[in-house]
C-alpha cells in the first residue's frame, strides 16, 4: 500500500466462502470512518487468480489489505499463504487471517506462512463492528505497508 490518507478509499480483498460472514464483514466495515471497497472471492483458487492478475495487469486493483478465511473450497487459506510467500515478486499486502478456528495448530501454521495477524471470527454482529474498528485503527490508520507493485 502506498502512503494512505484518510480521504483515499481502501481496497480490501475478502477471501470468504460463507455468504453470511461476507455480509457481516462488509456491514461492520460500513460503520467505520475509512472508505472501503471490497473485492470478494469465494474460494482459494479465485484468490490465487486475483493475485496473478494483480501481478501482471497494471490496470487491476491491488488490494491494500487481505482478509483471509482458512477453510475454503479448492485451495485452502494455508496454501494461499504459501503461494503468496513463494510466488510473488513483490511483498503482498498485509494478510489478516480471519477464521472461526481457535486451534493453536492453525494459528502457528498461519504465522509460519507469513500471515500478518490471526483473528478469530466474532460470534455476533457487534463484535464484528469492534473488529472492523480495530482493523481500521491499526492496519489502515497506523501501520506502514510496503508499496504496491508498479
Amino acid at each position: 500500500m502506498t502512503t494512505h490518507s484518510p480521504t483515499e478509499p481502501i481496497d480490501i480483498l475478502l477471501v470468504e466462502d460463507n455468504p453470511g460472514d461476507v455480509r457481516l464483514t462488509q456491514e461492520a466495515f460500513n460503520g467505520i470512518d475509512s472508505e472501503i471497497t471490497f473485492h470478494t472471492v469465494t474460494d482459494g483458487e479465485e484468490a490465487t487468480t486475483y493475485f496473478d492478475v494483480c501481478g501482471t495487469d497494471t490496470s487491476s486493483i491491488n488490494p491494500d489489505l487481505v482478509l483471509l478465511d482458512l477453510n475454503l473450497p479448492r485451495v485452502d487459506g494455508f496454501e494461499i499463504l504459501e503461494i503468496l510467500g513463494d510466488e510473488l515478486d513483490y511483498p503482498p499486502p498485509p494478510i489478516l487471517v480471519l477464521s472461526s478456528s481457535e486451534t493453536e495448530e492453525d494459528i502457528v501454521k498461519s504465522y509460519e506462512r507469513a500471515a500478518n495477524a490471526y483473528l478469530t471470527k466474532p460470534d455476533d454482529p457487534d463484535e464484528f463492528d469492534a473488529l472492523a474498528k480495530a482493523i481500521e485503527d491499526f492496519w489502515i490508520d497506523s501501520a506502514q505497508h510496503p508499496p504496491a507493485p508498479s
